[in-house]
């Protein structure tokens, strides 16, 4: 996500926080989700005056992008949804599949997602538990690089097998929708498993184009003489 931001907006200037001490958010409830959310970005905004956030979380948006709206009315937030509207729009076999947290697709915002766009699309939606946190405990040092990996292509495995065959003849599906922001880190193995002719879906430059659009409307783009671009992380 970050990476597909800074591409987009190469002027602006970010400040990443990564809640690793409680990540990953799909298996824990929502209220816990709310809280460190609401915890965080108020911390954003005291301590690095952000003119915008993005959340980069699924589960986070679902459980908890509204009532942020609500406490910070002049701050624009931009949530991240599994991609489900461009997976209709380009799958040539009607037949979606969708990998996900628990957290996401028990969601009530996840739900009317889906019915949105359900019309002419069959969608199959797996959620994954363990998959973002064995994909999360992998990015961490001294860890067995080939165990992190094998349990990784395990769980991509039995998930993909449970959805149903994919393809791109009548009644497979054609299309795979990345529902957590971790997936794309398994983007390799996803692939294997499911073949060249499947589309693999995720949302960051989705999501990237609409921060541009919402600092350009709002006349808070940072133009190319005002500061070169930067990423720092958040200390706390």
């Amino acid at each position: 996500m970050l990476r597909a931001l800074r591409d987009v907006l190469p002027h602006e200037q970010f400040v990443y926080v990564a809640d690793s001490g409680n990540a990953p958010y799909g298996e824990r409830g929502d209220a816990f989700v709310q809280q460190r959310c609401a915890h965080i970005t108020q911390q954003m905004r005291e301590r690095h005056d952000i003119k915008a956030l993005v959340i980069a979380c699924n589960t986070a948006t679902a459980a908890a992008i509204e009532g942020l709206r609500e406490q910070h009315p002049g701050l624009p937030i931009i949530g991240v949804e599994p991609a489900l509207k461009p997976a209709a729009q380009h799958s040539q076999t009607h037949v979606v599949g969708v990998i996900a947290t628990q957290g996401t697709v028990s969601s009530s915002r996840f739900a009317a997602l889906q019915t949105a766009h359900a019309a002419q699309t069959r969608f199959v939606v797996q959620a994954c538990n363990g998959l973002a946190r064995a994909i999360e405990d992998s990015t961490r040092p001294g860890r067995d690089a080939a165990a992190d990996a094998a349990q990784i292509q395990d769980l991509c495995q039995t998930y993909l097998a449970a959805m149903g065959r994919f393809g791109a003849q009548p009644g497979q599906i054609d299309t795979l929708v990345l529902g957590c922001t971790h997936y794309i880190f398994a983007t390799d193995t996803l692939r294997a498993l499911v073949g060249e002719q499947v589309q693999l879906l995720d949302t960051a430059r989705p999501v990237a184009r609409r921060t541009f659009s919402l600092l350009h409307a709002t006349g808070m783009l940072r133009k190319p003489a005002q500061a070169p671009a930067l990423t720092r992380p958040a200390a706390w």
